[in-house]
């Protein structure tokens, strides 16, 4: 098997020299290769085992939320789980493998529904800008970023937040130019509703005083020419002239996305807005054998749809770890790019009232043209305006579509409260990302005004409004880590646990709700209830082994969870080597 991996990475790595936009050496490929290809190979089991998983704090969810605890966990050579044991029962004797949890707390493997798997995977491979805390910080890592990677014809990268940096305004090309003008430079904002290009990027695409705002975006203007900042489909008119990753940079991002998702507890993923090449790389993946990230993918667009699975929603692919059952469409942009659609103008911004990407009867048209051919519809949708429509549509289109549709919005960040109640019906799922509203609260008061956050981020009212949520990150437009998300939807605070006692608290979701989101919540909004997201008997063996238990951590306890193991359909994919050797010690054996 491992003979089998090295040739792979061979076959790889010598078709011939590889130059691209991240100009990898070659030995630093190939090694990269050759760790992906033996990922199933170095950590698996053999085939599929039987197997026990003992001495655990063991939770999951039934399919009514009911939470269950177990002590051991049999799973069968389907890598499924056979049957949850307590202290109770005996314990079979023959078996292919038993593995000592050590104490630990063992969930379902974590599920982010809303997310950006290359997103992420460039993230990792390009300049992040995610850390950075004033405009000074920024120049100086773009700078130094720009030093390091002399070859590099285009810096790109992401993460950039000028309400992060209390800057009061958005940056410009002047600014970028003091950092790097001797190239261009296009970065992405934070949310990705936005790029920020110096001179010399807007000279390549030909950007000048003369230049439209396109539909559904926005040139902003600075003494009446291009400031340098383009919002949504504006990005368009500099993105398309940055050279595109190739198939092996994209394999490779991929691989530090699993990998980073798998560090972090996460064992499925609803990948919004996969392109074909993003499939074809999955698609790779999955051929070659190191696909172990559970994507359920919903296509960038119905081009998109109709390219990569044709007449009708694909198969389950690679023992369940692959599927494009649906679209996801944008009708607006995000708050911090004023690119939501709202009913009234912003408060900090007057007349300007965001952007509608879709007409009504195009996003009408567009969601008709997915159900008629069985595929899931999902929806962005941030602003009030945005959510108002998008809940119409749904409402007219139920008429004529009976069946389990699993309508998804996702993001449904601003609701008017008139509308909250209707998002209890028709099967709506809420695709929601807690941390989004520790990381928005200030700006959102700033955007929106007092008096028009009633519906804001509202989890527990659509809950009790019989909505159904699915809780994810927005990878990388956030931190992919779970417990950060689990934290903030049952406190409402961030980590610094402001604002106390939480931010409009009423919203609030129990821990129980809170996991759900997560696992069973998650799974159900991707049509995937019947495979993962529980560990009750017939699901795959997907689960985390944490050092705290979830349901009675202190939120900042939850925070700082240690993610020990990931297993997939009973076979370990992330071992944390640290967790593993303090446990060694403290336990005084060895594994």
């Amino acid at each position: 098997m491992k003979k089998n991996a090295l040739l792979l990475a061979f076959r790889f790595h010598f078709p011939s020299p590889f130059r691209g936009l991240f100009a990898f050496k070659k030995n630093r490929l190939f090694f990269k290769l050759c760790a992906l290809a033996f990922i199933t190979s170095t950590t698996a089991l053999p085939a599929f085992a039987d197997g026990l998983v003992e001495n655990v704090n063991g939770i999951t969810l039934d399919k009514d939320g009911k939470v269950i605890r177990f002590n051991a966990m049999l799973v069968g050579r389907d890598g499924k789980v056979t049957e949850l044991l307590t202290k109770k029962d005996n314990l079979p004797k023959q078996l292919d493998f038993r593995l000592d949890g050590r104490g630990a707390t063992l969930l379902p493997g974590l599920i982010d529904a809303h997310g950006h798997v290359m997103g992420l995977g460039f993230q990792l491979l390009t300049l992040d800008l995610s850390s950075t805390n004033s405009l000074a910080e920024a120049q100086a890592a773009i700078k130094a970023y720009a030093a390091k990677y002399p070859e590099r014809g285009w810096i790109i990268g992401r993460g950039w937040n000028q309400e992060k940096w209390g800057l009061g305004r958005f940056p410009t090309a002047q600014d970028l130019d003091a950092a790097v003008s001797d190239r261009p430079v296009w970065l992405e904002r934070v949310d990705g509703h936005a790029g920020w290009a110096n001179s010399r990027a807007m000279e390549i695409a030909g950007i000048n005083a003369a230049s439209k705002s396109p539909a559904g975006g926005r040139i902003e203007l600075a003494a009446g020419k291009p400031s340098g900042i383009f919002v949504d489909a504006a990005s368009n008119l500099i993105g398309k002239f940055v050279p595109a990753p190739k198939p092996l940079e994209r394999d490779i991002a991929l691989g530090e996305a699993q990998r980073k998702l798998h560090s972090l507890g996460i064992t499925a993923i609803a990948d919004m807005g996969t392109s074909m090449d993003d499939w074809q790389s999955y698609r790779r993946a999955g051929d070659a054998g190191w696909l172990t990230l559970r994507i359920v993918a919903y296509a960038a667009g119905i081009d998109n749809m109709v390219a990569i699975a044709g007449p009708r929603p694909s198969p389950w692919l690679y023992n369940d770890t692959l599927r494009l059952g649906g679209v996801k469409l944008y009708l607006d942009g995000a708050l911090g790019s004023r690119g939501a659609w709202l009913k009234k103008p912003y408060a900090d911004a007057a007349g300007q009232m965001g952007l509608q990407f879709l007409a009504s009867a195009e996003i009408r048209n567009l969601m008709v043209r997915a159900s008629m051919d069985g595929f899931q519809t999902a929806v962005h949708a941030i602003g009030d305006a945005a959510n108002a429509e998008v809940i119409s549509a749904i409402e007219e289109l139920s008429e004529t579509y009976k069946g389990d549709q699993r309508w998804r919005i996702e993001h449904v960040q601003i609701v008017n409260p008139v509308d909250l109640q209707k998002l209890g019906k028709h099967g709506i799922i809420s695709s929601m990302q807690p941390v989004h509203q520790t990381s928005d609260r200030l700006m959102a008061e700033a955007r929106l005004g007092p008096e028009r956050l009633n519906g804001a981020y509202a989890w527990q009212s659509i809950a009790r409004a019989g909505g159904k949520l699915a809780f994810g990150s927005d990878v990388p437009v956030e931190s992919a880590d779970p417990f950060a998300g689990l934290a903030a939807a049952i406190t409402r605070e961030d980590a610094e646990g402001q604002p106390f006692g939480g931010w409009r608290p009423e919203e609030r979701v129990t821990r129980e709700q809170a996991l759900s989101g997560f696992t069973a919540g998650a799974a159900y909004a991707a049509f995937a209830e019947g495979k993962f997201g529980s560990l009750t008997p017939g699901h795959y063996a997907d689960f985390i082994l944490i050092d705290v238990d979830p349901l009675l951590a202190s939120p900042r306890e939850l925070r700082k969870a240690i993610v020990k193991e990931t297993w997939v359909a009973g076979r370990p994919v992330y071992k944390n080597a640290a967790a593993n050797a303090a446990d060694e010690k403290t336990n005084g054996d060895k594994k």
